[in-house]
């Protein structure tokens, strides 16, 4: 993670002279110092905040579902961490709350709380859509189910954002490969489309696995895919989706592309006219409300 000191420890260790400490490092947080070479990315920070609570706190949030190897987490979030503190430096979020030692892990020798645990403060302190995004994106990465989330909302029944947190993770899905994926998905389910399967694996007549849609119903051979701007500026990228497309309509699916741009009531047209195709094909078709 980088060199990351508490100043006054170093300097009354003899390791480093106030001077070296000044023109060799650079404060992260009160007493808190990274040397000026090493870059302040999210992990260094929350092993600074860690540092800065006294080595009491537990991280906890969009940091810890960082740690935990979730995607899409902006690197300059601030690092939330359970511990009693009212007057946290800029950067830092503390919450004065209970977790129990069966919901904190340890990486790289601090304390995180457990996917479950993080999970649950996602949801209950990030709105909408964006808590969802997080959610995907944490269970993705490690595989934490919503019965492990809700279990915690049980025991913290209560709490402030637990109803909250509920209604998200009835919304989470771990198939979903980006935060656009999962503004796609949600998308079509507010519109009232039923809950679109993600990642639809497609087989050729090889046995091979070609494609892994990202979301659609399988019953009616309808997809609806993201593709963002490198599908369009890599060449080689462009030519793949090309063949890839062929051999997905000769499967008899109905493809329909969203990318940058397309409205909401564009997209949702586009798809209510592919459900339309279906029933008038003598498909047994729930048309959405």
């Amino acid at each position: 993670m980088g060199e990351v000191i508490v100043g006054s420890d170093a300097v009354s260790a003899g390791i480093l002279t106030r001077g070296q400490l000044r023109w060799n490092y650079r404060q992260l947080y009160p007493d808190v110092y990274i040397a000026k070479d090493v870059e302040p990315t999210l992990a260094v920070r929350a092993r600074g905040a860690w540092l800065w609570s006294n080595r009491r706190g537990v991280i906890t949030g969009r940091a810890a579902a960082a740690i935990h190897g979730a995607k899409w987490v902006d690197a300059a979030c601030p690092i939330e961490m359970l511990w009693s503190n009212n007057r946290p430096p800029d950067g830092i979020i503390t919450r004065r709350e209970r977790i129990a030692p069966g919901e904190i892990t340890y990486r790289a020798g601090i304390p995180v709380a457990t996917p479950a645990r993080a999970a649950l403060d996602l949801g209950r302190k990030l709105r909408g859509d964006n808590a969802v995004a997080h959610l995907d994106a944490l269970s993705n990465a490690t595989g934490v189910t919503a019965t492990e989330i809700l279990a915690l909302a049980e025991r913290y029944k209560g709490t402030n954002g637990v109803r909250k947190c509920r209604e998200s993770v009835d919304l989470m899905d771990a198939g979903a490969q980006s935060p656009k994926e999962t503004w796609l998905r949600l998308l079509l389910i507010d519109d009232g489309f039923p809950r679109p399967v993600t990642q639809i694996p497609l087989i050729d007549h090889t046995g091979y696995k070609f494609a892994y849609l990202d979301m659609g119903w399988p019953e009616l051979k309808i997809a609806v895919e993201y593709d963002g701007e490198h599908h369009r500026t890599d060449t080689e990228q462009y030519r793949s989706d090309a063949r890839r497309l062929r051999k997905i309509l000769a499967q008899g699916w109905i493809h329909i592309r969203v990318i940058t741009g397309d409205r909401r009531k564009e997209i949702c047209s586009r798809v209510d006219d592919a459900w339309q195709l279906r029933q008038s094909e003598g498909m047994v078709v729930k048309m959405p409300a």
